[in-house]
């Protein structure tokens, strides 16, 4: 009889444990939650109390029988799930599964899987902590009656297949409304000013900025004209010594944040990699919101910098959590043995790990000890002052390490470097003063860091739930993660020197983005209906107190059935009676004006796939009445900003361009974007072209192109059967018959040379194994 079962939630996990635990136990692992609610159920009985209704999914149903004979025979059982409120839950499932009984059962937890901490856990076992199961549970039953409930209505007044989320919804709206600020932004001119002056030394240069911005041209050329007959001198000097504390060790959040911005990995694959990271032993439990270090973290970091940098660079610190109801509040993220300062693993998983030993490193280390230079400078006619900074680190202390980065670039800090010497009341020369035109910044997009930072500040979500989420609102296409061109913007830069004013106008390119995230036409949409008809899903302090009460019953505070009962009564009426409204237009449907040559309206909405323009109205009762005209949209407009005019544009494809061996050449816009369709055939118009504006030889360019490719797919035809082909794939040749697709087995070397009966014996013992398959199948569900 096996003496003990020890019961973990992935495969990978179990083979780290199952190295520091002996020849009595035996290590499986659950691949997660073992049951869930019905995937396409509601799956929540409202008459009784709100009671979940789980089940086994038919690929665990394997697994289950299999922990099930296991733990029969086992002496002891110990369910080791994550240290979460999904880890707590998947325990309490396993024990309702598996007929496990109180006197056998043990749970026990640990945030580092090595070997002390593992033994450590076997040494103090508790019971399944109930609470955290019912806040899991609360959260699971909330987000499927809010996605259950507003899904329907989604598809009925919007469009088929949508679908809502609590968390997601929220998400959606920040960056909604994110996108309408940048839209609405209007930038506001002004002139910086610098002058560069050389000392009396007659070659150092000071450069320095004048202390105010000037609003117009006007004023900058009465400024400018003013400093050709004044003199400049060093008026102060100021030194002030400056202190840079090192930030915490990372919490889910900030490790997702600094991933982004320093190694640039998406959240979800920031998780992916810390995740392997924690299984191999290698870090503690990543999913946590606490920025506190153990003893003997804070033990073994003092060593690893005393031994490296020395006594100078040490320093205690004690990190506390500010986020209230921090659920996971163990330890930060931090390496299980500070010692290691290399692992082995792939390029990701290293440097991920490299970043989290450094992070934890720097946060006991001393202060980096600056010295900040201000000096003035004094124009004998004016009460302004051109000011130069400048900073010199006197001793780096956890900079030795580690430096923080910054989303965007107002937050960087600024990098001064030394001042030259200089002495007070110094009169200096001016050799030029630069008036350049600089504009206020729009609001940056949200990175998907930026997004973690905005609902974590928000109390929105919790360190598990962040990736799921930006993975979601992706999936369902209400968010795209993507570029956007910047548009050209003339500036103004007015110099003087020698005496002389100079004016010339330059060119900069601004607004563009790379990897940030955008609403689609139907994520902006959707986001209004919700904000519309369920402004209390949508607000941010109800989602946040929605978190709080989940906090709660976690703590054993509150009844879990109470908080989902509680929103159910304010939610469902809402649900029916906007079902119940019946509107005139579709949701997101926007009036643009009228078409001058039919009267008619114009519209823009959106369409079965995607966002249209529409010309005309449907008259269901008038079978002779001109029925209305369709346009898609370009990749780049939004129904939510396209004109009138461009909008009309787009009736003007197809569009005819020109005539190439004797056939006509027509650019049009499709489900799939802009192409090109000559012969029969159809070619995509790459992203910088436009249908509207391409000439008859760029065309010819791109159908020649694709012939080309073309022909190089096209290793044999057969005049047998017109509908028999070998072709030249992504991977390597392959036989295509009657719009399906065979492959050539590895031991044909030359597929060139196969014959038609060769390739219609393939095509036929292919044939044959899926038929034989899809019959077993049938029976086998009958």
């Amino acid at each position: 009889m096996q003496k003990n079962l020890v019961i973990v939630e992935s495969p990978a996990k179990a083979k780290t444990i199952e190295k520091f635990l002996g020849k009595d136990f035996k290590v499986m692992s659950s691949y997660g939650h073992i049951r869930d609610l019905k995937t396409k159920e509601f799956s929540i009985d409202i008459e009784h109390n709100y009671a979940p209704q789980y089940v086994i999914p038919a690929d665990k149903k394997k697994l289950v029988s299999e922990l099930k004979s296991e733990a029969k025979v086992a002496e002891q059982v110990w369910l080791a799930s994550d240290e979460d409120r999904e880890g707590e839950a998947i325990s309490w499932h396993l024990y309702e599964v598996l007929g496990l009984k109180p006197g056998n059962t043990k749970r026990i937890v640990f945030h580092e899987i090595t070997k002390n901490a593992i033994l450590h856990a076997i040494e103090t076992p508790r019971d399944i902590n109930i609470d955290l199961v019912n806040a899991q549970q609360a959260r699971r039953v909330l987000d499927r009656i809010v996605g259950f409930e507003l899904s329907p209505i989604l598809w009925r007044k919007v469009k088929p297949a949508l679908s809502a989320g609590r968390v997601q919804s929220v998400a959606v709206r920040l960056i909604v409304e994110r996108e309408r600020e940048i839209n609405e932004f209007v930038s506001e001119a002004a002139y910086r000013i610098i002058a560069n002056f050389t000392l009396p030394d007659g070659t150092t240069i000071l450069k320095a900025e004048l202390s105010k911005r000037l609003k117009d041209k006007k004023e900058v050329m009465e400024f400018l004209e003013s400093c050709k007959s004044a003199s400049f001198s060093i008026d102060e000097i100021t030194k002030k010594p400056v202190k840079k504390s090192p930030a915490p060790p990372f919490t889910t959040s900030t490790l997702q944040q600094e991933a982004a911005r320093k190694l640039g990995y998406s959240v979800s694959q920031t998780m992916m990699i810390a995740q392997r990271l924690y299984e191999s032993g290698l870090i503690t439990y990543m999913r946590t919101d606490s920025v506190n270090l153990s003893d003997l973290a804070l033990g073994t970091s003092k060593e690893a910098i005393l031994e490296t940098y020395g006594e100078k660079y040490y320093k205690f610190r004690q990190y506390h959590t500010k986020s209230k109801g921090a659920q996971e509040a163990h330890e930060a993220i931090r390496p299980t043995y500070i010692s290691n300062t290399e692992i082995s693993g792939s390029a990701q998983e290293k440097k991920l790990y490299e970043l989290i030993r450094k992070r934890t490193i720097a946060s006991q280390m001393a202060d980096a000890e600056l010295e900040r230079t201000t000096i003035s400078v004094c124009i004998n006619n004016k009460k302004e002052k051109f000011v130069a900074v400048g900073e010199v680190i006197t001793f780096d202390g956890f900079l030795q390490v580690y430096r923080e980065s910054y989303d965007d670039e107002n937050e960087k800090e600024q990098e001064n470097g030394l001042l030259p010497p200089v002495e007070l009341h110094e009169v200096l020369s001016l050799n030029d003063i630069v008036a350049t035109e600089r504009f206020t910044q729009r609001p940056p997009r949200y990175t998907e860091a930026s997004l973690v930072r905005r609902l974590e500040e928000l109390g929105i979500g919790r360190p598990s739930t962040y990736a799921p989420t930006i993975q979601t609102i992706q999936n369902r296409e209400y968010v795209i993660k993507g570029d956007k061109d910047g548009v050209e913007r003339v500036y103004s830069v007015i110099t003087l020197a020698k005496d002389k004013i100079k004016e010339v106008d330059k060119k900069e390119i601004v607004g563009a983005d790379r990897n940030k995230l955008m609403p689609t036409d139907i994520g902006t949409v959707v986001n209004d209906f919700l904000m519309s008809y369920f402004p209390d899903v949508l607000d941010y302090n109800f989602t946040a107190s929605v978190e709080k009460e989940f906090d709660a019953v976690a703590e054993g505070d509150m009844v879990w059935t109470e908080a989902i009962d509680k929103f159910y009564k304010l939610f469902h009426p809402i649900v029916e009676e906007t079902a119940a409204v019946k509107t005139e237009h579709k949701v997101g449907e926007r009036q643009l004006g009228v078409d001058p040559k039919s009267g008619n309206p114009v519209f823009v909405k959106i369409g079965r796939y995607g966002p249209v323009v529409q010309i005309g109205q449907a008259h269901p009762d008038d079978k002779e009445a001109p029925k209305p005209q369709f346009a898609t949209l370009m990749k780049g407009q939004s129904i939510e900003t396209i004109t009138l005019e461009e909008a009309l544009k787009l009736f003007d494809l197809p569009r005819t361009i020109g005539e190439y061996e004797g056939k006509d050449m027509v650019a049009a816009i499709g489900r799939f974007g802009p192409f090109i369709r000559h012969d029969g055939k159809f070619v995509s118009i790459p992203k910088d072209m436009n249908p509207l504006s391409i000439t008859a030889e760029e065309a010819i360019e791109l159908i020649d192109e694709k012939r080309k490719k073309d022909e190089q797919r096209f290793l044999k035809k057969f005049e047998e059967d017109p509908e028999l082909e070998i072709l030249n794939g992504r991977y390597g040749p392959y036989i295509t018959y009657k719009k399906a697709n065979y492959r050539i087995p590895k031991t044909v070397t030359n597929p060139e040379k196969l014959t038609y009966e060769e390739c219609m014996k393939i095509v036929t013992e292919a044939a044959e194994k899926p038929a034989a398959t899809k019959k077993r199948t049938t029976k086998k569900k009958a």
